[in-house]
């Protein structure tokens, strides 16, 4: 007869493998859309700006969600927040699929993320729920190979549908994602923490900071960057003096947690200038079609999907800083690397995007499991939806700040001497900056976090007896 431990430890490794799959068409889906963009816009007729909503709208609300999705499993089990999630995501793609006016695209989009964001949520807590700490970072290494293959599978499938049918049909594979929900059904369990009364006028603050401040950043506008700020500040006096509030200030005064979420803002914003910055250079300097650009950045997608759990087991043996450094150490050769062959052929882009995608999947998995570790159980459900939010805002804060350098056109400043065309030497820039960003951040992780690791793992070998 199994014991419960051991049930639990197959259930883990069964939902592991669902969440693989569900991720990957979530990722997809967040991503699809961007390859066919000049589609919609030439069938709606609509401005680049317009058009834009398509993704920006997803974006806010799989921000919030997240959170939302992660403070909700204080109060009901995961089997039902993820079975709510996919049937809106269900419902908000046949929305999109039937649309025949923009604002229903809109709609469509907004109920999908509204359901999707369920998804990460449950990525994240699922290994910390179903896995040891010992065995949490190879957890979190097979979750990402869920994002590694959504990455490089959507930008082909957005080209391939595009091109042979209608983007509609990208709304069609959102729906797969219902295959999974009898088999969640069957082996989730129905845990959940203790009810409390909901705190909805804090969540909807917390939404609505998140919402402008983030429209704030696409837009470049600072009255609504003040408005995000009021509402931030409003937020924080709610969580403050509410007596069940939304978020328990408590768990920001877990300052190892709080450092954290800020070192995970940052080098997930560094590392997401991989899949965005690439398309654009490789659109605007090598011409290349949606297509075979989502050919030239499979290859580093396929080997971060590869690798991802080998990630996570270098995480449980050596410890979260080494595959923080050891991330760091790609994502700068990578930087460098294609720094100094922007303009050349795309193979060279090819080959040094393996080594940017494995460093931003070994970082995810790094910082998702150093964030993991600095929290009680009973802050785990809201400090991983956190955790997800955070690298959404920082994923939207990246691509804004990014975007606005590429409107600058041209530059003629060249801070790496190797490129001789200054049309790419705005890209150069960028990636040479990055790495030395990189350098800096990795250093402060060492101070927060690699000391206090260095001293217990010199503590555990003193304790080991001498053979």
């Amino acid at each position: 007869m199994q014991t419960n431990h051991s049930v639990q430890k197959n259930n883990g490794e069964l939902l592991l493998g669902l969440l693989v799959f569900t991720l990957i068409i979530s990722v997809m889906n967040a991503t699809m859309f961007n390859v066919v963009l000049p589609n919609i816009s030439k069938q709606f007729q609509l401005s680049p700006s317009q058009a834009s909503w398509i993704i920006t709208g997803y974006m806010i609300v799989y921000a919030i969600g997240s959170v939302t999705y992660g403070k909700l499993t204080d109060r009901y089990s995961l089997k039902n927040l993820l079975t709510f999630g996919l049937l809106f995501f269900a419902i908000g793609s046949v929305v999109g699929l039937v649309a025949i006016q923009y604002w229903m695209v809109i709609v469509g989009r907004i109920v999908q993320a509204a359901g999707a964001s369920v998804i990460p949520a449950i990525a994240m807590i699922v290994p910390v729920r179903y896995f040891s700490p010992e065995r949490r970072g190879r957890a979190l290494g097979t979750v990402a190979i869920g994002f590694a293959l959504g990455l490089a599978l959507g930008p082909i499938i957005a080209g391939v549908v595009s091109s042979t049918w209608n983007w509609r049909v990208l709304f069609v594979i959102s729906l797969l994602s219902l295959l999974t929900l009898p088999i969640y059904r069957k082996y989730l369990d129905d845990e959940k923490g203790v009810a409390s009364k909901m705190d909805f006028i804090g969540g909807s603050l917390l939404a609505g900071t998140v919402a402008i401040l983030l429209l704030a950043l696409t837009k470049g506008n600072i009255w609504l960057a003040l408005t995000g700020t009021i509402s931030f500040i409003f937020f924080l006096l709610r969580i403050r003096y509410a007596s069940a509030p939304f978020i328990n200030p408590a768990i920001f005064r877990n300052k190892p947690f709080s450092f954290g979420l800020i070192i995970t803002f940052v080098m997930i914003g560094i590392s997401f200038a991989i899949p965005f910055i690439t398309p654009q250079l490789l659109s605007s300097v090598n011409h290349l079609s949606p297509v075979f650009i989502g050919i030239v950045m499979l290859p580093s997608s396929l080997m971060a999907a590869f690798l991802g759990r080998r990630g996570g087991k270098l995480a449980d043996e050596k410890g979260n800083p080494f595959l923080v450094y050891t991330a760091a150490a790609l994502l700068i050769i990578s930087f460098i690397c294609l720094s100094s062959v922007v303009g050349m052929s795309p193979v060279f882009i090819a080959i040094f995007l393996i080594f940017g995608a494995l460093g931003q999947s070994f970082m995810q998995i790094a910082m998702s499991n150093t964030v993991s570790r600095t929290l009680s159980k009973e802050h785990i459900g809201v400090g991983m939806g956190l955790f997800s939010m955070i690298t959404f805002i920082s994923t939207a804060a990246s691509t804004a700040a990014f975007g606005k350098i590429l409107d600058l056109g041209a530059s003629t400043v060249r801070l790496n001497p190797i490129p001789q065309n200054s049309t790419t030497f705005v890209y150069s820039n960028i990636f040479l900056v990055l790495a030395i960003l990189v350098v800096v951040m990795s250093a402060f992780y060492y101070v927060q976090f690699g000391r206090v690791a260095k001293m217990a793992m010199d503590e555990k070998m003193d304790s080991e007896p001498v053979i």
